[in-house]
């Protein structure tokens, strides 16, 4: 064994444990997002049926839950209520780790220096990193579209083949993946310059696609309604709702604007690499520097933006980031990358874990807070003091978006929803309510019963409840079960 093929694998190695060891502990730590609590009970659905109920109109592709479905597996839970945390959030850390290695495909066309540049970047990243620990598709999506690019920026067939697989993919697990096979594209045509058209290639790459999606998503006389699905992404990408930003709100986020947490590191070298790829002439490093430019641009131009969506866009410029680092002198490489890493590294883990639901990190978007392990715990509590104990009553009055409850919820099968309250009628010994219906609630509970059975209701949570910012949960119990809960606890 040659002593640079040593080099090469000691570096791959710690290039996996850095990786795996930023994105793979503590993964049941973080409360689960709405969005997560979700996706999670659509692979409920998958578990408990065998098919995943895809709605192109809703929830994204089918294959972030194809993916999950081999952890749980492998760990034996086999039903919506033996998930946990870490069984849903193991996959796309799996994929978070292959995509930190995903640079490497490219040392044949960008050089050594560069590619293991990026991989560091990739692999510490706290963007990259936090959303790694996420039940979402943005990682599976980002792998992809790597394997994706790196088999364009090879010629031949099998390597086309590859690509359509990679796009093929991409459109089934999330649909934000036009974006990028729209940059791909165009960057490819004007870094390439193909003199001539490459038929079979074409072809090779557009049958792999077709066959691919027709297995993943639906055969062809289906795809109407995936159009149909493509256009309602559309209309709500450009009205943007309640996730509507401003244009620069991407590099405000990954530049720490207002934030304990900055990616300024890749985003400066990045530019640096922008540079060095046009002036160099490289087809390669002009088709990335474009695919980068044209990715950014995109997103950044739709109103609806979120920020795991910057996740691909990131991984482009951590690729430039690595260009950026070739460019600079011998004496300076080694010392750029070791600060770079050393400080991204520190804040990914500080992000990812004990920061990883404060509403100072900009990445912990509309997130669960830890109230949610208050209601979690005190329903828990009441339903082992309760005689009927996982089968006692709760009764959950809202209009509005509770997830993720129905999640720390799924072990109960007696939770009833209800959107308004009806005053006839005795309420469950567990009553959870938002504030706006608290005072139905309360003729509910004191009108409701005919005169004789009316009990009184305690306080369930001792403080005030956010289920996360400026979204209150109330809780009260009877006051039969509250003294049985406190008789359990002396």
């Amino acid at each position: 064994m040659s002593r640079t093929g040593t080099i090469r694998r000691t570096a791959v190695c710690a290039l996996l444990l850095v990786a795996a060891g930023l994105r793979l502990p503590l993964l049941d730590r973080r409360p689960m997002h709405a969005d997560e609590a979700i996706l999670a009970d659509k692979f409920g659905t998958l578990l408990t049926t065998g098919a995943y109920p895809y709605d192109p109109r809703e929830y994204h592709g089918p294959v972030l839950a194809y993916l999950a479905w081999i952890p749980a597996h492998l760990t034996g839970r086999a039903t919506y209520a033996g998930l946990t945390e870490a069984t849903l959030r193991a996959a796309p850390a799996a994929a978070g780790i292959l995509l930190a290695l995903a640079p490497l495909l490219l040392i044949p066309a960008v050089g050594a220096t560069a590619a293991y540049s990026a991989a560091v970047l990739v692999a510490v990243s706290p963007a990259l990193v936090y959303y790694s620990r996420y039940y979402i598709p943005e990682m599976p999506l980002a792998l992809w579209t790597a394997l994706m690019l790196a088999a364009l920026a090879r010629s031949g067939i099998r390597w086309r083949v590859l690509a359509g697989a990679a796009a093929a993919l991409m459109i089934a697990t999330k649909e934000t993946a036009v974006l990028a096979l729209a940059s791909a594209a165009v960057a490819y045509f004007v870094g390439f310059r193909p003199r001539r058209p490459g038929w079979r290639a074409a072809i090779a790459f557009l049958a792999t696609l077709v066959v691919a999606i027709s297995v993943l998503l639906a055969p062809p006389w289906q795809w109407g309604v995936l159009a149909e699905g493509a256009g309602a992404y559309v209309r709500r990408g450009a009205a943007g709702g309640g996730h509507a930003h401003p244009w620069y709100a991407y590099f405000q986020w990954l530049a720490g604007w207002h934030y304990s947490f900055t990616e300024a590191p890749i985003l400066i070298l990045a530019a640096g690499g922008l540079v060095a790829a046009w002036r160099t002439g490289s087809p390669v490093l002009r088709f990335l520097a474009l695919y980068t430019a044209l990715l950014a641009a995109l997103y950044s131009a739709v109103p609806y933006k979120t920020p795991w969506c910057v996740v691909s866009p990131l991984y482009a410029m951590a690729l430039l980031a690595g260009v950026g680092v070739a460019a600079l002198g011998m004496r300076w490489r080694t010392g750029v990358v070791v600060l770079s890493a050393a400080a991204l590294a520190w804040q990914a883990w500080i992000a990812g874990v004990p920061k990883a639901a404060d509403i100072r990190n900009p990445w912990a978007y509309a997130h669960t807070g830890v109230g949610v392990f208050t209601i979690r715990d005190r329903v828990a509590e009441c339903a082992r003091a309760a005689p009927e104990r996982q089968n006692v009553a709760i009764d959950v009055y809202t209009r509005e978006n509770l997830w993720p409850l129905p999640w720390y919820f799924r072990d109960y099968p007696n939770v009833r929803r209800w959107r308004q309250v009806t005053v006839p009628g005795r309420a469950a010994p567990v009553v959870l309510v938002s504030p706006a219906m608290e005072p139905d609630l309360a003729r509910k509970l004191y009108e409701g019963p005919p005169p004789g059975e009316r009990e009184l209701y305690m306080n369930l949570f001792p403080r005030y409840v956010e289920l996360r910012p400026q979204v209150e949960v109330r809780g009260y119990v009877a006051k039969s079960l509250w003294d049985r809960v406190e008789q359990a606890r002396q």
